[in-house]
């Protein structure tokens, strides 16, 4: 049975518009949407958890609202919803059940899973439960805007507010700067030494100086945060003593994850959001962009037999897509149990207003959508010109923000919809980290699938008119094995995960480099060394913008687990202690030489006599052709960058006049006589960069002029650097 309230109490009608609760002068507007519900009780629960219960009475455009006076900041509360309870008709309203509010600003609390969290009775999804959630289900809590924080640094290049004074640069001299770090919030400081005890795992931890000052020398431009948003992890997890460590199982879009929050620790509730704000500030002031991983593709709600918990209670078909044949089920695009309907208005509404909200009140950079494929099916099938990416295009604030796409979803005909999506987004390039793994593993995907992936991925971008800047560069990202575990590990080690190894993929394009995991054996490890090397710095020399998983620079590993998303613990954790502290210098050389030079980092695709800019060349030094391009075994060629005919041009039309360069590729196991090819008359080459050796260069000064020879060592990479060539124009 539904608990009695402590009390019963009216309320003034208030207003259907902003959604959420919103505090004003003598109390609080509550509005939340429903098109189902015949009715709404708001449930305010005192410091001791008794509830008050205030039925709505004022319906207007599927919005249920009232004011209640003296309601204000830190007040905790819910929602049940009256109404028909009919899964076969897919509507599944039960006032036992107590809900969050979805535009909560934070949450407290988690969920303790049991039957009274089912929406249903007795193991029958026909029958509704009579009963009460409220004692295990996490609760709302009503926070104040603040005014525009005094001395906010706002954002590194851009204005304090997408939407504010002072337009964004333009997107592709903006996307073309950028190296991307991603990172989980808690991971990177639990082991922190610098960081206080009290503050490692939270926000505040990632915004202190010691965390900040790791970003800041290694000089990555941006960070991008696993999510986030408000979680809670899934039952059969919780039932094994695990959790959702990454976080992407989402209940509240707008609330800061309490989990991360060092004032939530301390027993402030609701301290999460000033928490984070803080962190955002910090990261701004160090020139750092935040981005923020977003999961608007399933919430943590589950199947049609899981727990009710928020948007099911409040307007299944509203918020989620049902199987059109039998609306008891979902239709599921994201291996979840269910997907957002997109094709909704209550549900675009709720995607476009927590992006607005994250942009100009959290001052966030810009996201990336987890499966966004799935965001493109208004009618189930991906379309670009889909309701959700029109909206976006329109909007004022969310169409500067910086977007990017995990360009796929699942189970579907078109789940992979690389290079489709719309010329604002830039997307995860799942072709580049292919290639890339192969070719380093000597595999012959052919010199003219690398030589597309290094330059921006043309065919994917080019043909759209968008830039190189929509490819999102990555080898490694959360998902998968470490670049460590990459050169580490032939086969996947799971066990950890309690699914017998079943689970995570078993197409990782990795190689042990001859002994599979830790060893002692001096010649495996140098060439593990020598491949992460090479690695990285093709991630970093490649045309488009580098995403480097957070840890990889300094040689983190998960011992194998490429599915460490149940795993909060020292598997995910950064250990700085074992810091490669070799491979973190050279990762820091690497991004500095990117940074300084303008010539790889394109803003634009070459076309017509621009292409003369890049010119490739066989390791004999001779022009490449088109059986040259046409051998599928050949692993070794030769590019040439100018870097003063037809440049870049700087946001104030500055040229962006470079020095000229040579990069030398050998991905064989034998070392390799490399002739330089004539480019300029006078060209005389030094050695920039060489992946064999991680002091590179090493020894004297190394000057050779066309024609010269040089030899590369085994699966490495040389970069030759003329600085004559930058004074012709």
């Amino acid at each position: 049975m539904t608990a009695p309230p402590t009390a019963r109490r009216e309320a003034l009608p208030g207003s259907q518009f902003p959604l959420g609760a919103t505090v004003l002068a003598g109390g609080t507007n509550f509005a939340v949407a429903s098109g189902v519900a015949d009715g709404m009780v708001l449930c305010l629960f005192d410091a001791a958890g008794a509830e008050t219960q205030i039925p709505l009475h004022d319906y207007d455009a599927g919005v249920w609202h009232a004011f209640v006076p003296g309601a204000g900041a830190g007040q905790a509360y819910g929602y049940r919803a009256a109404g028909p309870y009919d899964p076969a008709h897919g509507v599944r309203c039960n006032p036992a059940k107590l809900l969050l509010d979805p535009y909560a600003r934070a949450v407290s609390g988690t969920v303790a899973y049991g039957p009274d969290v089912l929406g249903y009775a007795g193991g029958n999804p026909d029958v509704p439960s009579t009963t009460d959630s409220s004692a295990s289900v996490p609760r709302s809590l009503v926070v104040a805007d603040e005014p525009m924080r005094p001395g906010n640094p706002g954002h590194p290049g851009s204005p304090p507010h997408p939407g504010g004074a002072g337009h964004r640069a333009s997107l592709g001299q903006g996307y073309a700067d950028m190296i991307i770090y991603e990172v989980h919030v808690k991971g990177f400081t639990m082991r922190h030494p610098g960081v206080p005890a009290e503050l490692r795992g939270t926000y505040a931890g990632l915004g202190h100086p010691a965390a900040i000052a790791h970003l800041a020398d290694l000089g990555v431009t941006a960070v991008e945060l696993l999510p986030v948003h408000e979680s809670v992890p899934e039952s059969f997890l919780v039932a094994e003593g695990l959790t959702n460590y990454w976080g992407y199982n989402s209940i509240g879009y707008f609330a800061p994850h309490q989990g991360y929050s060092a004032e939530v620790r301390a027993g402030r509730p609701g301290g999460q959001v000033a928490e984070f704000k803080a962190m955002v500030d910090a990261l701004h002031a160090a020139g750092l962009e935040v981005l923020l991983d977003v999961v608007f593709n399933h919430t943590a709600e589950g199947n049609q037999l899981g727990q009710t918990l928020c948007y099911r209670g409040l307007d299944n078909p509203g918020y989620y897509r049902l199987d059109p044949g039998d609306p008891r089920y979902y239709f599921d695009t994201t291996g979840t149990g269910n997907s957002l309907n997109v094709g909704e208005p209550v549900t675009l509404q709720l995607i476009m207003d927590s992006l607005r909200y994250w942009l100009t009140e959290m001052h966030v950079d810009g996201f990336r959508f987890d499966l966004a494929a799935t965001l493109g099916r208004q009618e189930g099938g991906f379309e670009q010109l889909s309701a959700f990416f029109d909206i976006v295009s329109q909007d004022p604030v969310v169409s500067r923000a910086k977007l990017i796409a995990e360009p796929w979803d699942v189970g579907q005909m078109d789940s992979y919809d690389l290079g489709r999506f719309p010329p604002l987004w830039s997307e995860w390039n799942g072709k580049y980290r292919d290639t890339m793994r192969d070719f380093w593993r000597s595999h012959p995907v052919g010199l003219g699938e690398f030589a597309t992936r290094f330059c921006g991925s043309s065919d994917l971008y080019g043909v759209a008119r968008r830039r190189p800047t929509a490819s999102v560069n990555l080898i490694t990202v959360h998902d998968g094995f470490t670049l460590r575990d990459l050169v580490s590990y032939d086969d996947k080690h799971n066990e950890a995960n309690g699914e017998s190894n079943r689970d995570g993929t078993s197409d990782n394009r990795s190689w042990n480099c001859g002994a599979e995991g830790p060893t002692t054996d001096a010649g495996v490890l140098a060439l593990r060394a020598r491949q992460s090397r090479a690695m990285l710095a093709t991630l970093l020399l490649s045309f488009g913008i580098p995403l480097l998983l957070g840890g990889d620079e300094m040689g983190r590993t998960q011992q194998g687990n490429n599915n460490a998303y149940c795993q909060d613990n020292e598997i995910s954790w950064f250990d700085w202690a074992a810091a490669d502290t070799d491979l973190l210098a050279f990762a820091k050389r690497l991004v500095a030489f990117r940074r300084s030079h303008p010539v790889f980092r394109r803003r634009r695709f070459l076309v017509g006599t621009e292409t003369s800019e890049l010119r490739w060349f066989t390791p004999a030094g001779a022009a490449m052709t088109d059986g040259d391009w046409s051998d599928a075994s050949a692993l070794a060629l030769a590019l040439y960058l100018d870097g003063s005919d037809d440049p870049d041009r700087a946001a104030d039309g500055t040229l962006l006049l470079d020095d000229d360069f040579l990069v030398l590729v050998n991905a064989w196991w034998e070392p390799l006589d490399f002739v330089l090819p004539a480019t300029r008359p006078s060209a005389e080459w030094q050695v920039e960069v060489d992946t064999y050796d991680p002091a590179f260069p090493t020894g004297p000064d190394l000057s050779v002029p066309a024609g010269g020879h040089i030899t590369v060592r085994p699966r490495s990479i040389v970069v030759l650097g003329d600085p004559s060539g930058r004074t012709v124009v």
